[in-house]
């Protein structure tokens, strides 16, 4: 096979030279439209201070590299041997360098361009550690070890670990290549009589020798302070970090020890530069070798069978005590002191007003209403809501209400037409605010919108909304990913879709005028967006004009992420309408994992619960890196119409973010500049919080031997509502309420305040360990203070799994879930709040009914409460807690000994038949919920609302009218009041004094109360 020709020569340079600009331009295009994007955001100096950090040290270290290759290589062939000798493997060597020797220049250079360009690259990936390292400021606390500041770990010592690792890779690589240098030229040989290398070539490698040893002595010299962040080889449980008494007082004097028979070694390496005999440096090195072996693996091994196992908890116990110091520091865990809390109260009348006014108790479960906000207020296709919503707080009517609230986003995945011109010029863009009180539903158990449907400009002139008069288009959104051109010269047709309507054109178009996004009506831009987005419409469309603008990374954390590259995002962005607009509010941390004794965490893992277990497992949601180290140092807020984003200092003290501040002058606005009616929204961070409760289920026990035995772990209960396919943790919930006194006897809060909650149970027990509550209530002087209410430890209360499984057990509750969820319904249960209240614990869970068919929706039903021991399950909450304190409630079962509830009953089954009957009137009751439930199931599907609540109604008023009937009949003829002195309505007192289980029924034929829900 002949050369091939030059024709076919000049095509493939041609063809090579095409592929090298096409890959130039994409490089070129997402560069240029990165930095496009970080200008239109106003933060380009984030961008500049990156890119110019990366290629500064991507030069400096590629030319280390580049440098230590091609001086090696250099230096190996000008040390050749003028004779070689005419041996068979000289021989066999010849035909090599012949061939090498027309091309010896370029391969030089390239071989060393290569390698500088990859280790290069590498460097500039350590970006975040170079910066940490020149603008570290001090934390003000030493270790106690080694007594540096902690600003030694956190930002030093991971400079001088890279430096170290990018040594010992320049001095390998060079010796590699340095050595097959010298074999191709005669300086090394293997098969040849007499000398194996020449003197030059000795000379040469005894100096990278050397300096491999002399970067190990360093490296040992490291290890010492690495202690103090690691966890060591003899670490008995990998939740400790720091030191222990094995590495204190064996892998430590190690340590030490190995360093100096580095430095004796390396010496000797060196010396042989001038001596060039092999002896004495083989002798140095088999000596650090078998020093490595027994001074530093077998002697800790010794130290910790013999001297630490025998009597581990004594010799533990100092060290287990930093560690425990440490990471309550590390955590801002430290001033959490557990408060005892009897929380066994039996249920007296007198506690019903105080249970009713200590929380502003959530009725509306925002982990589950989302269908309902949908399919109330979805109003059109290309429209929905989170799957799971937010809680926040308005001043409504002069009163502070707890709010759920969600933004009537952009469904990418609508029923709209899907073409180029729909998905990125038409639909742009939700609308809309939509927010329904936490505490109360209406008649028919639907939530009660403080802000709904859609409102035009024209009707918010004339109403405004009672959240303020806000932009309602939303441009900006956690369901946002695709990008969007938007804007048109004044007096021009407005094309996006903005709002249905009852005109003949079913709905009112808009035109983008904020200042968000980048210009694209050039040809150069058109062509640069075309590029990145691999779509030639954008160069074609003529639907793209002068005014046009490209909205991209929209959602609020990726526009955070974005311009905060060195922070960390809290998993759930939630909005709030401030000041005529809706912002997003973005919580943001500041992490390390080079807190000196301090245990670290994987994010991914600590902040995952029921709600998004998967997402967090699998890392889309939150952060899943491990840190030792967090703050909640920054608020930022993201404008949903034009996309602007504004950083906040929130933490003053944060050495991390003071670090940062340094690095990127100018980025984040000083807390001052916090605006009141923003910080009237802002709260704790559910994932801080997460984090934080995470550590306290072993960090609460501050005695170190205690925290040895494990006796007094706490875990975080599973979810009791069973949500999820395994359920996961529980997650912590939102809501006003009002703490007890921290000391006995005292006076409790005075005040409702917005707190965040979560309760605790023993590590291998069901029962209630502690409860737990952050203030998140900006601006007042306990916000961010924890309490932590400890529970008695030899008395069974129960937790919130053994409280939901005593719901369910109950006979009287689980006759009437079994009617509710006969025929195609099905009973979802919301979430179960943990309340301390008079000092006792009050549980409340609101209980849905939802439709088994497409397009139901949950509706709110009934409401479980237990206090003391006592059970009510009435229509709504005021019903319930009135029962339950009443003396008189639903049912009073008492735990086991061991805490566990006894299992009198079985919680039935989605269709499982209600207990047979003879009595015609529950039978007839019993059919006419049959088909009220069919009705309601019909009208849903029809999507009669209206019939569905009637429907509802019927339902209602015939599970009252069976269990009247049901009680009636096991009830013998008494004029005994109850023991409360009440006498029932009718004057007839049910059975042991116990009323039926929604109270005074209905007569027969009577229709449900229609008064709103509390």
């Amino acid at each position: 096979m002949g050369a091939p020709s030059r024709r076919s020569r000049t095509l493939l340079l041609t063809l090579a030279i095409l592929v090298v600009i096409v890959v130039a331009w994409v490089l070129f295009a997402n560069f240029w439209t990165d930095w496009l994007w970080y200008k239109s955001v106003g933060y380009g100096n984030v961008f500049t201070t990156k890119l110019w950090t990366r290629i500064g040290l991507f030069l400096v270290f590629g030319l280390l590299m580049a440098a230590a290759v091609g001086a090696n290589i250099y230096v190996a062939y000008r040390l050749r041997p003028a004779f070689r000798g005419m041996s068979l493997e000289q021989q066999s060597l010849d035909r090599y360098r012949s061939a090498i020797t027309p091309f010896r220049s370029w391969l030089l250079i390239a071989l060393s361009v290569i390698i500088g360009i990859i280790a290069g690259t590498s460097a500039s990936g350590q970006w975040k550690t170079w910066l940490q390292f020149v603008n570290g400021v001090s934390f003000g606390a030493k270790d106690p070890q080694f007594h540096k500041d902690v600003s030694f770990y956190a930002f030093d010592l991971p400079f001088y670990r890279f430096l170290i690792n990018f040594a010992f890779v320049a001095v390998v690589v060079g010796l590699v290549l340095a050595v097959i240098t010298h074999y191709l030229y005669g300086g090394l040989r293997v098969q040849s009589p007499g000398s194996r290398a020449t003197p030059a070539a000795q000379a040469h490698l005894s100096l990278l020798l050397g300096l491999f040893v002399l970067f190990k002595a360093v490296a040992y010299w490291l290890d010492r302070y690495s202690l103090a962040v690691s966890s060591g080889d003899f670490k008995q449980a990998s939740q400790f970090t720091g030191l222990r008494y094995t590495d204190a007082h064996a892998v430590l004097p190690a340590k030490t020890i190995l360093f100096i028979v580095a430095l004796i070694c390396a010496t000797l390496f060196f010396v042989n530069v001038f001596r060039r005999t092999w002896a004495l440096p083989i002798i140095g090195f088999g000596l650090m070798v078998l020093s490595a072996v027994l001074i530093g693996g077998l002697y800790p091994a010794i130290v910790e069978r013999f001297q630490v196992k025998p009597n581990q908890q004594a010799k533990e116990s100092k060290y287990i005590q930093r560690n425990i110091e440490a990471t309550r520091l590390a955590y801002g865990i430290d001033k959490v002191e557990p408060e005892k809390y009897d929380g066994n109260v039996e249920a007296k009348p007198e506690l019903k007003d105080q249970a009713a006014n200590t929380a502003s108790i959530r009725l509306l479960d925002p982990n589950i209403v989302s269908p309902t906000f949908n399919q109330m207020q979805q109003l059109r296709q290309y429209y929905a809501f989170q799957t799971t919503l937010d809680v926040d707080r308005y001043m409504i009517d002069g009163k502070m209400q707890d709010t759920v609230i969600a933004l009537r986003e952009l469904n990418p995945r609508g029923g709209q037409t899907h073409n180029w011109v729909n998905d990125h010029t038409k639909y742009t863009h939700g609308y809309g605010v939509v927010a329904a009180e936490g505490t109360r539903v209406d008649r028919e158990g639907k939530p009660v919108y403080i802000e709904g449907n859609i409102r035009t400009d024209a009707q918010e002139a004339q109403t405004p909304s009672p959240l303020g008069p806000y932009q309602p288009r939303i441009y900006f959104g956690e369901s946002t990913t695709e990008y969007s051109i938007v804007g048109a010269p004044k007096n021009t047709t407005p094309t996006e879709v903005d709002y249905p309507t009852d005109t003949a054109a079913g709905q009112a178009t808009y035109t983008y005028n904020g200042k968000g996004g980048v210009p694209i009506g050039g040809m150069f831009n058109k062509l640069l967006y075309a590029t990145k987005f691999q779509e030639g419409n954008i160069l074609l469309s003529d639907t793209i004009n002068k005014d046009s603008r490209i909205l991209y990374n929209r959602t609020p954390k990726e526009r955070v992420e974005a311009v905060a590259p060195w922070l960390t995002i809290d998993g759930d962005p939630y909005p709030a309408v401030i000041d005529g607009k809706v912002q997003w509010i973005v919580d943001a941390y500041t992490t390390s994992n080079g807190y000196p004794y301090a245990t670290r965490t994987t994010l991914g893992t600590a902040t995952a619960d029921s709600l998004n277990a998967e997402d967090r497992a699998r890392g889309a949601v939150g952060n899943t890196g491990n840190v030792n180290y967090i703050r909640n140092s920054v608020k930022a807020t993201v404008d949903s119409y034009d996309g602007s984003v504004k950083l906040y200092q929130w933490d003053e003290k944060d050495p991390v973010l003071k670090t940062w501040m340094k690095a990127f002058p100018n980025t984040i606005k000083k807390k001052g500049t916090i605006p009141p009616t923003l910080m009237e929204h802002l709260r704790y961070p559910q994932d801080l919080f997460k984090v934080q409760r995470d550590l306290l289920t072993r960090y609460h026990v501050t005695d170190p031997r205690t925290f040895f035995n494990g006796s007094d772990f706490w875990k975080v209960p599973k979810d009791p509502t069973g949500r999820t396919a395994g359920s996961g943790d529980q997650p912590p919930y939102y809501l006003s309420m009002k703490m007890p006194s921290a000391t006995a006897g005292g006076t409790p809060d005075a005040q409702q305040s917005f707190q965040l909650t979560s309760t605790f149970v023993p590590k291998e027990r069901q029962n209630l360990a502690a409860f737990m509550a952050v203030n998140s209530e900006p601006g007042s002087p306990g916000y961010g203070k924890i309490r932590l209410l400890s529970l008695p430890p030899n008395t069974a209360i129960l937790g919130p799994d053994q409280m939901q499984n005593q719901f369910k057990s109950n006979a009287a509750v689980a006759q009437v879930i079994n009617i509710l969820q006969r025929g195609d319904s099905v009973v979802v249960y919301g979430n179960l709040l943990s309340l301390p209240v008079g000092g006792g614990m009050l549980y409340v869970e609101p209980v849905y009914v939802q439709a088994n068919a497409p397009g139901s929706y949950p509706v709110l039903q009934k409401v479980l409460v237990s206090y003391g021991g006592s059970i009510a399950f009435e229509d709504t909450l005021d019903q319930a807690l009135t029962k339950v304190f009443s003396g008189s409630p639903t049912t009073t079962v008492p735990p086991t000994d061991n805490g566990t509830p006894p299992t009198t009953g079985t919680p039935p089954t989605t269709g499982t038949p209600p207990p047979t009957t003879e009595n015609p009137t529950v039978k007839q009751a019993l059919d006419e919920a049959n088909q009220a439930l069919k009705d309601a199931d019909a009208a849903l599907k029809a999507g009669d609302f209206g019939k569905y609540g009637e429907a509802q109604k019927r339902l209602q008023a015939a599970v009252n009218k069976a269990i009247a009937a049901e009680n009636a009949a096991k009830t013998p003829p008494a004029t005994t009041p109850p023991a409360n002195g009440t006498p029932p309505a009718n004057g007839t007192p049910p059975a042991n004094g116990t009323p039926p289980a929604n109270g005074t029924p209905p007569a027969a034929g009577a229709t449900a109360s229609a008064t709103t829900k509390p």
